[in-house]
């Protein structure tokens, strides 16, 4: 490249079309290790085209700040807020997805699970684009829907379906380990040995062994099943098309399960309860949203994470989920690198 020595502007350096500051790659093979990257990991990439993992990285890291810049938010409507876990000792990441009929992707990543995190979102997306906000989906963490009915109180709060019974079934398995401790400590047969999946699993996806177990328990009077049948009772809830005669259902199976004596249940009866106004939110978005769609995103970030073995630096799993799941635009060239 030919340098100018400029008497105003002093030594200039010859701009090169074909590539962008120092970086020593084409803008071109940029993106094509970038667009590759999606689909391999990054290691492989490198050794399948036989470059560096640092190459691969700053290729990706510019195809994801290229595309976070020329991003369009006018069209976010809904949005689903959840974490997953980025390592050992209780490390999150909050992950805030557009969850719109015609646009599901990521729009943010956070660092940690705190209530200061979520604000950040609120701060960086703006009022303007808060103000057209109309469904947000979350999980019952309180400082969540404490900071969402603060910043978004407008905007209609739905909870989402697979963590209410991510907490049934938590509280079916601790009654199982526990009854089956006490059957094992009174020297009686031990019945509930392998049935924890015949339990947690719903009985159109058990295999025929795990359905032949099921029809074992159920003919026996122990707390474990009488905790299975409210959880399967609960699952009509879902079925009602409106909120009035789900939310008649949805106190009598708190009755029912209060007059229990079964005290991980009751708890989750307590927490519906508390619960109820936006459990009812639900059937206000049927048929017009798919809340469902955060826990799918929440599972290919998860496999992101695991096909890189993890990462140890927050700054490089933020720019993999971005590119990953950000469905981020892409520039136009007049010829392809083949």
């Amino acid at each position: 490249m030919r340098r100018v020595n400029c008497p105003g502007c002093g030594i200039k350096v010859e701009q090169v079309p074909r590539a962008q500051g120092k970086n020593h790659l084409t803008t071109t093979y940029s993106w094509f290790l970038a667009r590759w990257a999606r689909l391999l990991c990054w290691k492989q990439v490198s050794e399948v085209f036989n470059t560096s993992w640092d190459n691969v990285w700053r290729s990706v890291k510019m195809a994801v700040a290229w595309g976070l810049e020329q991003r369009d938010f006018e069209t976010v409507t809904a949005i689903g807020i959840d974490e997953i876990s980025r390592k050992r000792g209780h490390k999150y990441v909050t992950l805030v997805y557009q969850i719109d009929a015609g646009c599901r992707r990521l729009l943010w990543v956070g660092k940690e699970r705190t209530a200061k995190t979520l604000r950040q979102f609120f701060t960086e997306f703006g009022p303007q684009r808060t103000a057209r906000l109309c469904f947000i989906c979350s999980d019952m963490w309180k400082p969540y829907l404490r900071i969402i009915a603060q910043e978004a109180g407008h905007a209609l709060n739905i909870l989402d379906r697979f963590h209410i019974m991510t907490h049934v079934n938590k509280a079916i398995d601790k009654i199982r380990a526990n009854e089956a401790r006490a059957l094992k400590a009174d020297g009686q047969e031990p019945i509930l040995t392998g049935s924890r999946w015949c339990l947690l699993k719903r009985p159109e996806n058990l295999t025929t062994n795990q359905t032949v177990k099921l029809k074992e328990l159920l003919g026996l009077n122990l707390k474990t099943v009488r905790a299975y049948l409210l959880k399967e009772d609960l699952q009509r809830f879902w079925n009602y098309q409106t909120a009035g005669w789900a939310g008649r259902f949805l106190d009598q199976w708190c009755q029912r399960t209060m007059r229990s004596r079964l005290e991980p249940m009751k708890k989750v009866a307590l927490m519906l309860r508390s619960h109820r106004p936006l459990l009812l939110n639900w059937f206000k978005v049927r048929g017009r949203l798919a809340p469902g769609a955060v826990e799918g995103f929440n599972n290919k970030a998860k496999l992101t994470s695991r096909k890189a073995y993890g990462y140890r630096s927050f700054d490089v799993l933020k720019i993999s989920l971005y590119h990953t799941l950000g469905d981020l635009p892409k520039p136009k060239f007049t010829h392809k690198f083949c």
